[in-house]
């Protein structure tokens, strides 16, 4: 094979924990009779919540082929390449197994938000019912020199409180707000998603909600932007760029020599999925081997009864644009460059745009 495919998950594979019917039929086109894939094929989701090794479990169970974690991208996996952070102490958000998931990726001394209000209860006052009735001063030891965003925490006042606390506080959270404490330390987020679809009838908040309730709680008490070190997940370049990496590994592995020239990116978000796949393709093709194609499903995040969310000829696009803060927007961008009902139509319409018989 000469191409790829990159398989966002949640819309496209599954609704929340439901599978999506087309799912398990159009994997089946993808092995051959001893479950090996013909093409290489990743995983890539803006998902954090868990290890790879569980994810492929689940899309093993889901789609009935086996997956392995090699093909699985979080949206946390090029954080592997963030060495220079692996030994120093990180304050981590989000919710699932957190340390474990930290540990897997490199971290040393990965520090929960719950583990800093067990040590600093004090600090988390928003709910009386959980204010501490006897003062408690818990030893501290730890100093986060970095925070690590993975995914949306179950309590996001205490996380947005607790978080605004370290970064105002050089990580030294009970101490006096300090105003001069600008840049403030590093901050890694991954998954920038606004909305997602699970099962029901209209999108969730995703992570993409608490980053901006995050900046904005920032920049309304010090009056700066707050700095991100990195952003991960799509429709960053740098998730693009890594799960190329993994392609090609998958084709190293399994001694395919023709070079992969085209990968196929299927999602059903035009703002991660598509938005990042059309950048991929026009900012990054020129420094990678392969050129990206974005393939548009209609069982998730979009539609084709709704309105075109973005139209480059309203004036009033930017009021509308889902995508994160810190990214450029280019209308043209949402463009996919095909769209289909769903992943079993998605494989057709490679395989007969490849000239590809299994």
């Amino acid at each position: 094979p000469s191409f790829g495919f990159l398989f966002d998950i949640d819309g496209v594979l599954v609704r929340g924990k439901t599978p999506i019917p087309a799912a398990r039929t159009a994997f089946q086109k993808l092995v051959n009779p001893q479950g090996q894939f013909l093409v290489p094929v990743v995983f890539v989701t803006n998902a954090g919540n868990c290890l790879r090794q569980k994810k492929a479990d689940q899309l093993s169970h889901l789609l009935g082929v086996p997956i392995s974690q090699d093909q699985v991208m979080m949206s946390h996996s090029p954080l592997r390449m963030f060495k220079h952070y692996h030994e120093k102490c990180v304050l981590v958000s989000g919710q699932g197994p957190l340390l474990d998931i930290a540990q897997d990726l490199g971290f040393c001394q990965p520090i929960t938000i719950d583990t800093l209000r067990e040590k600093r209860p004090l600090l988390d006052a928003v709910d009386h019912d959980r204010r501490p009735h006897v003062l408690v001063s818990g030893d501290f030891c730890f100093k986060p020199l970095s925070v690590v965003l993975f995914g949306e925490p179950v309590r996001w006042e205490t996380s947005l409180q607790l978080i605004i606390d370290v970064l105002l506080t050089r990580g030294y959270p009970g101490n006096p707000y300090e105003q001069e404490n600008y840049p403030h330390i590093p901050v890694l987020a991954c998954n920038m998603d606004l909305m997602w679809v699970a099962e029901a009838q209209s999108p969730r908040f995703g992570h993409g909600t608490f980053m901006v309730c995050l900046e904005n709680i920032y920049k309304k008490i010090t009056g700066k932007d707050l700095k991100y070190e990195a952003l991960m997940g799509k429709p960053s370049r740098l998730t693009y760029q890594y799960a190329e990496h993994l392609i090609r590994a998958q084709a190293l592995q399994r001694s395919w020599e023709q070079p992969i020239q085209t990968l196929y990116a299927v999602g059903d978000n035009l703002m991660t999925d598509v938005y990042g796949a059309n950048l991929w393709e026009k900012e990054l093709a020129r420094a990678a081997a392969a050129r990206c194609r974005s393939v548009l499903v209609c069982t998730g995040v979009y539609s084709p009864h709704a309105e075109a969310p973005l139209d480059a000829r309203d004036g009033a696009a930017e009021s509308v644009f889902h995508g994160h803060r810190d990214f450029g927007f280019d209308p043209a961008l949402l463009e996919p460059h095909h769209v289909v009902p769903d992943v079993d139509a998605a494989v057709d319409l490679v395989f007969q745009l490849e000239n590809f018989a299994p």
